[in-house]
């Protein structure tokens, strides 16, 4: 096995990785102090970032932790959020099916939104070849370190932050970061196009499934311009 080849592949990913990190940190942060704001002790909320690894599905499990709901709720809430996930992975699934199984189980896990923006432009624009897991590996894995940090800061010194910081700003930066880039033909614009106008028609469903409505338009939108584009 060619070592430096792996290195130089996983420190790929986590250079490509790096620009989303700006706007994830204070993403952190802000959860760090909605955490404790709804009653989770230090411990939990910080459990919280490493076993759940989610902002969006963190910050819904927060608000309801703090309305004093129902766990099976919670869990299922958390669910619906996170079911985006599984589009994430049935588009990288073809890269990654010949991996043994404890490196789909890691990748798996730290396959999230800013890692998924910089991973699917990286197995798009390259040939596949041996190494490119530990790209994957060292996007998703500076990722998760810095959930971690920036979620620890909100939590120990969330209080002496000025209210004055815009710290919310940069949560819809985050997802602009991760959009633009893949907008390179017809069909992906309409498909953003199309899942932005929806995510606004459907913003007050329930459970967040606004997001998974406008998620399903923007695929089939999509597939449809595809599909018109070669014929």
């Amino acid at each position: 096995m060619n070592h430096k080849s792996a290195l130089h592949t996983f420190l790929e990913g986590i250079r490509d990785e790096v620009p989303l990190l700006l706007a994830v940190i204070p993403f952190g942060v802000i959860y760090g102090i909605v955490a404790l704001e709804a009653g989770l002790t230090k411990l939990q909320a910080q459990s919280m970032s490493y076993i759940v690894f989610g902002g969006s599905s963190q910050f819904v499990a927060s608000k309801l932790i703090a309305e004093a709901v129902p766990a099976s709720l919670i869990v299922l809430t958390v669910a619906v959020v996170n079911l985006r996930h599984m589009l994430y992975s049935a588009s990288v699934a073809p890269y990654v099916q010949d991996l043994p199984f404890r490196w789909k189980a890691l990748l798996a896990y730290l396959l999230t939104d800013e890692a998924y923006a910089v991973v699917i432009n990286y197995y798009q624009r390259q040939e596949e070849h041996r190494y490119s897991h530990w790209y994957f590996l060292g996007a998703g894995l500076i990722l998760w370190i810095t959930w971690q940090m920036s979620t620890a800061a909100g939590i120990f010194m969330g209080k002496v932050l000025p209210p004055s910081w815009p710290l919310d700003f940069f949560l819809p930066l985050t997802f602009i970061a991760i959009v633009v880039p893949s907008l390179k033909d017809y069909p992906s614009v309409a498909a953003a196009v199309a899942a932005g106008v929806s995510s606004l028609i459907f913003y007050k469903l329930p459970y967040r499934l606004g997001l998974i409505a406008a998620s399903l338009v923007g695929i089939t939108t999509g597939f449809v311009s595809e599909h018109w584009r070669k014929k």
